[in-house]
C-alpha cells in the first residue's frame, strides 16, 4: 500500500479584526515570520506537499507565500506543488474538508491543507482513530501543524482513519 501524508496547518498570526473585512485580513509581521518557520520545519522534517489546498482568505493566502518560500529554499531540487485556492476552507467547516479531500486523486501522496479555526482542529481531532486517543490534544494555535498519515486512498478519509504522526506549533 502507499503511504498518504496529511499535513494541516492553521494560517499563522493576522491582524486583529477591525475595520477591514475579515477574508481581506493580512498576517502580522510575526505571522510571516511564524509561517516562513513553518516552511522550514516541513523542510527539517522532509515532508514535501505535492498538493496545496488553501483557503482563499488573503491570511491564508499570506501563510502559503511565507511557506512555500521556506520550503523552496530548503529543498530546491523539488518542484512546486500544485496549489488549489478554496472558498469553501474560509465559508465552510469539516464535512467540506472532508469533502475537498475525498476529491483528491489517489496519485498525490502528500497534502497540505491551509485553513482556520476551529475547523483545522477540529479536523484533526477526528481524524484519529480511538486507539491513539490517550492524552492527544489537538487544539492548533496559529502557525500549528498536524501531520496525519494513512494507506488508505483519499477517497475513504473518514473519522478515525489517519493516524497524528507529528505536531508542531512554528515560531520564526
Amino acid at each position: 500500500m502507499t503511504l498518504r501524508t496529511l499535513i494541516l496547518l492553521r494560517h499563522a498570526k493576522a491582524e486583529t479584526p477591525g475595520e477591514i473585512p475579515d477574508f481581506d485580513r493580512s498576517l502580522t509581521e510575526r505571522g510571516t515570520s511564524d509561517a516562513d518557520a513553518a516552511g522550514a520545519w516541513l523542510v527539517d522534517e522532509r515532508v514535501h506537499p505535492d498538493l496545496v489546498i488553501c483557503s482563499a482568505a488573503k491570511r491564508t493566502r499570506q501563510t502559503w507565500q511565507a511557506a512555500s518560500v521556506a520550503l523552496a529554499q530548503g529543498d530546491p531540487s523539488r518542484g512546486a506543488p500544485e496549489v488549489h485556492y478554496e472558498d469553501t476552507l474560509y465559508h465552510g467547516g469539516r464535512t467540506e474538508v472532508f469533502d475537498l479531500l475525498r476529491a483528491v486523486p489517489d496519485t498525490v501522496r502528500t497534502i497540505l491543507v491551509v485553513g482556520h479555526n476551529p475547523t483545522v482542529s477540529e479536523v484533526s481531532a477526528l481524524l484519529i482513530p480511538d486507539d491513539q486517543w490517550d492524552g492527544v490534544t489537538v487544539e492548533l494555535k496559529t502557525s500549528g501543524l498536524a501531520v496525519h498519515t494513512t494507506e488508505q486512498p483519499w477517497t475513504r478519509t473518514e473519522p478515525g482513519t489517519m493516524r497524528l504522526s507529528r505536531r508542531h506549533t512554528a515560531r520564526g
